[in-house]
Parts: structure tokens; C-alpha cells; sequence
């Protein structure tokens, strides 16, 4: 249809809705409480314009709102709009993201029993008991809605002798059946009998742009269950020392940074962009400092869920060093290369396996250069367990080029 032509229908659709909009207004005004006389013509009038809509639709001015999707609730959302409000947001998401709760028996002081004597200086300390102990921890949201999958952080799923129940928006309470842990990078998914809630939409933690705004869901303090706080993505590529409050201190690298609250029991829940799509997972408060939080990039959560539905197992890709990346200030003032520095090859590895040092200098990784952009962890996560690289270090002021064969890593319970 030429230009001429989409201007005239526009033009007439136009002018007979304007049309139908005075009459109806003239109606009101003239015949005020005897309105509904008119309803008749109102009828006449939507079904023109209906019909009138089906002749047009598929052309570039006109959008069909009556389409319907299967998809879940957020990414209904994702469909209608490019940035999306905060409450838009909370609403669509809520019902994915869970609250992580731990049961386990152990001992208390009890203040009522008889005080014994112990030491040598006759020290009297009152008896213990066991008491079976019931706490919010942290938090989790829906990967899999198939599979009833949720991640949350190692470290909120951590003790072996406890049991780990998840409770929804509504406080229903399900079972974790099965935690696939990975010690790495501190990551967990957990089986959940019976859930069937909607999985949230995973954005490209890739693609982070610093000052973006994010929200962050949680139980905050382990009490305040859905606590929403907002905020924009402060840094990327950080490595931390990090704590969430609760448990202990842990080494995290290429995390992202945001001044978005997270607070202890926030642990495990999504750090979610203006585009409704989670991009992070949060996981700690660094020790001595405000308004910082830190939350683990989704494209490795993506990496564990892409090896499960090959393999049925959690599993990802395992070079086996522990490593800090020189920067070019550092690479220049001591006339190395850049790259991965080893400090320590683990035994049995891929690393160990091609001949790498402590002292060696990773370069290269199937022909990525790594930098403080391309991190060692960053390129390793998107290669596949038992997948065959090829390395290139410096070593005594020479270049090497070695094959290896990636292992895995990964943890069930």
C-alpha cells in the first residue's frame, strides 16, 4: 500500500473515532441521566472500529493488543514494554522469588539449669540443651518452573546436617529435595517438591552498563520477607572479600557492584533490571563499608542450568589455579605481560595436567587474551566441562602454547 494510502486510512480511522466521540459527548450533554439511550450507537460505532482495525492490522501504525502469550507473568511485561516502573517490576516477580528457611537441632545454653564447675579456676557455666531451631536465611528465585529449580548462594544452603524448606509469597512452606552446590563461586540450585511457580526472565550480565538502575528482592534480616530496594549498578569486574552478615567471609571475583540495600538474608535473591530481567544474583554486604552491595553475574547461573540440561548434572568447567590478574600499571612497571598470574596449580587438574607453575603467567585462552575486561574466571565459565583448550603463558621471560582438557566441578547433596 503506498504512503498516500496509509494516510488516508489513518486519516479516516481518525476522523470516524473523532466523530463517534462527539456524538457521545453531545448525547451526555443533552440527555445527561437518559445516557444509556445512546448505548446502542456507542455498540454501532466500536464495531466499525473494530472492523475497520482488522482491515489495517499488520501494517506499521496500527499495534494488536489482543494477542495472548503463555509466557510467565515478567516476561508478559518484557513484551508490552522496553523499560518498565519498579512496581511493574515487584509485582510480576514476586511470586517467583522464595525465601529460604533452615530447620536443624542443636545446642543452647539453658539458663535454668544447675551451674557446673569446669577449669581449673572453678569457672561455672550453666548446662546446655538441644532445641530445634526454625530461621528465614536468605532467599532464592524460580530458574526452572519445569524442573521446580531455584538458586539462591552456597553459603545459605551450606550446613549438610540441616533441612532447607522454601516459602512463597503467600507463606506456603515446600520441601527442598535436592541442593547442587558450587564452592567456586558460590552458587547454589535447589530442588523444590511441588512449587510450579513461574521462572523469572535471565538477562546478559554481559551487557551491564555501570550507572543502569537495578531493584533488589529479599528477606532482608532474615524477617522482612519481599523487601524491595533500588538502586544503579556502581562497578563491574570487582573482586571482594565479602560477608552477607550471617555467615562467613568469603573471596568472590568479577562481581558486580551496586549502592542497591543488600542486607543479610538478601543473600541468593535477584538483582533485577529496568527491562524486568534478572542480571545478578545477590550475595553479600562488604565488611566495614555503606550503601555497597554485591551480587554474582546470571550468565554463570546460565553456564550451571546449560550443563544440567545436557548432562542432568550440575557441573561447570574446572581449569584448576587460583590466580590474580595483573593490571597494565603492574604489567608495564615490572615489564611482564598481562594476564592471570598463578599463584597456586590445584593436584589432579587440567592445569597440572599441561605443565602449568605457580609463577606463570596465563596470556591467552583459544585465543582470548585475558585482561582485567576478559578475566581467566570469565573465560573458563563460558567453555564446557571436558572441553579440550588451548593455553598460552609466559614463563621466564618466554612464551608457550600447551593443550589441556577442561575438568568439572560442581557438588550434590
Amino acid at each position: 500500500m503506498s504512503i498516500k494510502k496509509h494516510l488516508n486510512a489513518s486519516f479516516l480511522l481518525g476522523l470516524f473515532a473523532s466523530g463517534m466521540i462527539v456524538l457521545i459527548f453531545a448525547g451526555g450533554v443533552v440527555v445527561g441521566q437518559k445516557l444509556t439511550k445512546f448505548e446502542f450507537s456507542t455498540a454501532f460505532f466500536q464495531e466499525e472500529i473494530d472492523l475497520l482495525k482488522k482491515r489495517l492490522l499488520g501494517r506499521s501504525f496500527i499495534k494488536d493488543e489482543s494477542k495472548e502469550t503463555s509466557q510467565t507473568p515478567l516476561a508478559d511485561l518484557l513484551q508490552q514494554k522496553e523499560v518498565l516502573s519498579i512496581p511493574d517490576i515487584v509485582e510480576a516477580a514476586s511470586d517467583s522469588v522464595v525465601t529460604v528457611s533452615i530447620k536443624k537441632t542443636q545446642k543452647v545454653i539453658d539458663p535454668n539449669s544447675a551451674f557446673l564447675e569446669v577449669g581449673p579456676f572453678g569457672v561455672r557455666l550453666p548446662g546446655e540443651k538441644t532445641k530445634q531451631i526454625k530461621a528465614d536465611i536468605g532467599t532464592g528465585f524460580v530458574v526452572d518452573s519445569q524442573e521446580n529449580l531455584v538458586v539462591t548462594n552456597k553459603h545459605v544452603v551450606s550446613d549438610p546436617t540441616a533441612k532447607y524448606l522454601v516459602i512463597d509469597k503467600e507463606n506456603k512452606e515446600y520441601k527442598v529435595v535436592k541442593i547442587y552446590r558450587d564452592p567456586e563461586t558460590d552458587l547454589a540450585i535447589i530442588k523444590v517438591n511441588g512449587l510450579n511457580k513461574p521462572a523469572l526472565p535471565l538477562g546478559d550480565s554481559d551487557k551491564i552498563r555501570v550507572g543502569e538502575s537495578v531493584i533488589a528482592i529479599g528477606t532482608a534480616l532474615g524477617e522482612f520477607r519481599h523487601t524491595v530496594t533500588a538502586g544503579v549498578v556502581s562497578g563491574l569486574g570487582r573482586g571482594i572479600t565479602a560477608g552477607d552478615g550471617f555467615f562467613m567471609l568469603e573471596k568472590l571475583d568479577n562481581v558486580i557492584q551496586t549502592d542497591a540495600a543488600i542486607n543479610p538474608g538478601n543473600s541468593g535473591g535477584p538483582l533485577i533490571n529496568s527491562r524486568g530481567e534478572v542480571i545478578g544474583v545477590n550475595v553479600a554486604v562488604t565488611q566495614g563499608a555503606e550503601n555497597i552491595g554485591f551480587a554474582i553475574p546470571i550468565n554463570l547461573v546460565k553456564t550451571m542450568l546449560d550443563n544440567f540440561n545436557r548432562t542432568g548434572k550440575f557441573v561447570r568447567p574446572f581449569l584448576g589455579v587460583s590466580y590474580q590478574m595483573i593490571s597494565p600499571k603492574a604489567a608495564l612497571a615490572n615489564e611482564i605481560p598481562q594476564g592471570a598470574y598463578v599463584l597456586e596449580v590445584v593436584e589432579g587438574s587440567a592445569a597440572q595436567a599441561a605443565g602449568l607453575k605457580t609463577g606463570d603467567i596465563i596470556v591467552e585462552l583459544n585465543g582470548i587474551k585475558l585482561d582485567q575486561k576478559h578475566p581467566l574466571v570469565k573465560v573458563v565459565n563460558r567453555l564446557k566441562a571436558g572441553e579440550e583448550i588451548s593455553l598460552k603463558y609466559w614463563r621466564e621471560g618466554k612464551f608457550h602454547t600447551v593443550k589441556a582438557k577442561l575438568g568439572s566441578m560442581g557438588e550434590e547433596e
